[in-house]
């Protein structure tokens, strides 16, 4: 019995696709709901997994091509065995590009050759296509167990580490430290079951899969035309109006990378003005500017330390210039006596920990604050779209925290659907995941609204940046006793600075300072939320 495969739906407003790469071969076996092949849109990448188990028979689209949702680009056939996968292919035979590739499938993708196991990059999230090796927890002739971690990959939204898929010993690095590298890749190898002193004879084994990529660059990068180009690498191609053909491939397959680009511009690239001409916004719109676009640099004599951005930080960057560059910010500010909540922390924190295990914080009265003030004041909840405002009926609150790798925001999944001590174990939870860098790309993506507190660092006051596309970002301070007229005498008093900044292109002045006057209410009256007045 044959099953078609098909391309499933891959998001709003996404009809179309391109076939990426193919993890199973003509005549392999298949489990059912493995991943058989990856899907490139202009949003998302998606692997399409087997509908059910059998052996793969066909494939009607190959790699690069551009396919429409819905559309057959293979078969299965349901009654065959594995034992098939060692004879011929039934109706086409797999693109003779290469022996078939290590799947991007599992957390550490192999494809065994005896005792040797190589070590791949995998699939680390939607739109996600590179990433860069931040370090490695194993050294050459080191010996481990089956899913210790071996490598930290880190990307523009999570740090990845990458475990043992057996144990054995490490017997080559292919890919260091600081070298980006395309999902599938191999960045290095293990010896499966081999001891420490397997290494000396096993390293000299593989062949690197680095210089097979030599040749196409001798055509001057004609061969580049019928690959298909990464979304990063696709978007800086067109944004500064290049031809792929002129620029020079060092990638996996003879693949165009970013650094490809970069380097084009270094070189032929930088003749051709009108080419190179465009690039100056799209550069300054990242929020830094590439080593590789600037002259050399001399190194002071007093000392110096180098230390390679990651990408992590490359994208906090970039998001936070283009609010900047993007949204009309505007920052309003008041001033909340913290008398009342204080005391009722004082009250009740005893009770609340032992009864559910976690402690009452101010974060999760702050969060409730916050959505009693979106529903009054929708426009700070929502986002602009083209030349349309998105309302959005659900409250996905982010919680700026720093991470080990730098600022995240976390996001909690309706919000106002939560108790308060669901909001403080969940607060606490994507807290300690974003201190051990244990984050996943789905607790990154969305938000509604966010909250930061640079209280916790001392901050006094400040002026946040909003996060895209959001409309409305609350800043939260430290807490300091202030002299404050209280019924004509004074007093001291708690006192918290708070700010919310807004996208005055959809939230007018007044609707922000009503924004911040709720929260006030709320938290100088927490009974005004038991009764959501």
């Amino acid at each position: 019995m044959a099953t078609e495969i098909k391309v499933p739906e891959m998001g709003e407003s996404v009809t179309e696709g391109t076939i990426a790469r193919w993890f199973k071969a003509v005549g392999e076996a298949i489990k059912a709901d493995e991943p058989l092949v990856e899907i490139e849109t202009d949003k998302v990448t998606v692997e399409v997994p087997a509908p059910s188990s059998g052996v793969l028979t066909e494939i009607r689209a190959d790699e690069g091509a551009d396919v429409e949702v819905g559309s057959v680009i293979g078969a299965i056939d349901e009654s065959a065995t594995a034992s098939a996968a060692s004879g011929p292919s039934t109706t086409k035979s797999a693109p003779a590009k290469e022996p078939p590739a290590p799947s991007a499938a599992s957390p550490a993708v192999v494809a065994a050759s005896g005792d040797t196991i190589d070590i791949t990059i995998p699939e680390l999230g939607e739109s996600v296509t590179e990433g860069t090796v931040g370090r490695w927890l194993k050294q050459v002739g080191e010996s481990f167990e089956a899913d210790e971690a071996l490598v930290e990959i880190e990307t523009d939204k999570v740090t990845a580490e990458l475990p043992a898929p057996s144990a054995g010993t490490l017997v080559e690095i292919i890919s260091g430290e600081g070298v980006d590298v395309e999902v599938g890749a191999v960045v290095g190898r293990i010896s499966a079951g081999a001891s420490a002193q397997a290494q000396v004879s096993a390293s000299p084994t593989p062949a690197p899969t680095a210089e097979p990529a030599a040749a196409p660059q001798e055509t001057g990068g004609a061969a580049n035309t019928y690959l298909p180009l990464a979304p990063a690498v696709r978007k800086l191609v067109d944004e500064n109006g290049l031809n792929p053909a002129d620029i020079t491939a060092t990638g996996r397959d003879g693949r165009i990378t970013k650094g490809d680009v970069l380097q084009h511009f270094e070189g032929d690239g930088k003749a051709k003005a009108p080419a190179v001409a465009p690039s100056a916004p799209a550069t300054s719109a990242r929020g830094f500017v590439s080593t590789a676009e600037l002259p050399d640099r001399e190194e002071d004599p007093r000392g110096e330390e180098r230390v390679r951005m990651t990408k992590l930080r490359q994208t906090v960057a970039t998001r936070l210039k283009e609010a900047q560059n993007t949204a009309a910010m505007l920052t309003t500010f008041n001033e909340i006596d913290m008398q009342a909540i204080m005391d009722l922390r004082t009250r009740y924190k005893g009770e609340f920990e032992k009864k559910h295990g976690t402690k009452l914080g101010f974060m999760s009265i702050f969060v409730k604050a916050a959505i009693n003030a979106l529903k009054e004041i929708p426009a700070v909840n929502a986002e602009i779209y083209g030349d349309q405002i998105i309302y959005k009926n659900y409250y996905d609150i982010g919680i700026a925290v720093g991470g080990s790798q730098g600022l995240v925001v976390p996001v909690m999944r309706d919000a106002d659907q939560k108790s308060f001590p669901e909001i403080e174990s969940g607060i606490s939870e994507l807290g300690q995941r974003a201190r051990d860098g244990k984050l996943t790309m789905s607790d990154l993506t969305g938000g509604t609204f966010t909250i930061t507190n640079g209280g916790i660092f001392g901050s006094m006051l400040s002026t946040p940046i909003l996060n895209p596309p959001q409309s409305g970002i609350l800043g939260m301070h430290n807490i300091v006793k202030r002299p404050m007229v209280v019924d004509d005498e004074i007093v001291i008093r708690p006192i918290m600075y708070v700010a919310l900044s807004y996208d005055h292109r959809i939230v007018d002045g007044r609707e922000a300072v009503t924004f911040l006057v709720r929260i006030k209410q709320a938290i100088e009256d927490p009974e005004r939320l038991l009764i959501g007045v």
